[in-house]
């Protein structure tokens, strides 16, 4: 198994987040996109190919309301 050294990454919340700490972070390098749970920033994380993050939010911005 390789190990992806995420300790330099830019971690980043949605614009839209309401501070309320639910919700989560994400962080773009290396071809791939990173997600975890801004309340548990030292917990797991979850690897997507970035092709398949990017297919997710065009998703979600297909369905989103005006």
């Amino acid at each position: 198994m390789t190990v992806l050294d995420l300790s330099g990454a830019d971690w980043r919340t949605s614009t839209r987040s309401s501070g309320n700490g639910n919700c989560v972070e994400v962080a773009v390098g290396a071809g791939r996109v990173a997600v975890r749970d801004s309340k548990d920033r030292g917990g797991p994380v979850l690897l997507f190919p970035a092709a398949t993050w990017a297919a997710f939010v065009a998703g979600v911005d297909a369905v989103r309301p005006g």
